[in-house]
């Protein structure tokens, strides 16, 4: 009984790992790139894209990143093996949704590829991703990011020899309690030019008191350096004009 009860044991965990064998990896997924930041096109973390370019092209992706992730994007471009007569430098840049590019802090950004090079592999490892930021910071935040892939300097007799791209996007963790706070609304840009966005306007302050009175100061300018120098300025104008006058002015005779 024994025997027969490791026997089925055996087979059963045989089953398993044929099951798990058998099972096939997640190929990559052959797809186009934009040519610009409205075409660009979206892509999803942990899952390779294939693509096939020509030198010269500039190649855009987007993808979404929520607070708390440090996205990192690694791409590997397969060069042309004939017809090649000098070096490439190539370059991958990552912008958020108000088009701001943000620093790598990770990653081989900027390489440059030799004549007998068969390839070339670029990354970039943003900065974790804040929940909140103030107006003045270029930290990013969550929201839509773009991926740039462009050759900076090439031979001209290269431009138009065809390529393959693959790029890959990981999202990791980071600290969580890195940072306290929430974003109103993510990042999003507006891919519908000349159309007029909706939203709350802010409704103006007025003072209690003036308006029962009926006499506001929103008639009043807000004073600042350049009204004073459009003061004197006026002011030194007429001076060299009164100055002028006396010098050209014909005396009485007696």
């Amino acid at each position: 009984m024994r025997i027969k009860h490791l026997a089925a044991t055996g087979g059963a965990l045989g089953a398993a790992l044929f099951c798990i064998a058998a099972t096939p990896s997640p190929a990559p997924v052959t797809s186009s790139a934009g040519t610009s930041f409205l075409t660009a096109a979206p892509i999803t973390a942990d899952r390779q894209v294939q693509v096939g370019a020509v030198t010269g092209d500039y190649l855009y992706w987007q993808f979404n990143a929520e607070a708390g992730q440090r996205p990192d994007v690694t791409a590997t471009v397969a060069l042309p093996a004939d017809g090649r007569t000098g070096a490439e430098s190539w370059i991958i840049e990552v912008f958020d949704g108000l088009r701001r590019r943000q620093s790598c802090v990770a990653g081989e950004q900027s390489p440059v590829a030799a004549r007998d090079a068969a390839q070339v592999t670029l990354g970039c490892r943003l900065r974790q991703v804040r929940s909140w930021a103030e107006p003045q910071d270029g930290d990013p935040l969550p929201g839509t990011y773009y991926v740039r892939l462009s050759s900076t300097k090439l031979p001209e007799t290269d431009l138009g020899l065809p390529l393959k791209v693959s790029l890959t996007l990981t999202t990791p963790d980071g600290d969580l309690d890195a940072d306290q706070g929430e974003l109103a609304a993510p990042l999003v840009p507006n891919n519908r030019p000349g159309t007029v966005l909706s939203g709350p306007t802010a409704s103006p302050t007025v003072d209690p008191e003036a308006e029962e009175s009926g006499f506001g100061t929103d008639w009043l300018p807000s004073f600042s350096g350049r009204w004073f120098w459009t003061a004197g300025g006026g002011v030194l104008a007429a001076l060299a004009g009164l100055f002028g006058f006396s010098l050209t002015r014909r005396r009485r005779r007696v």
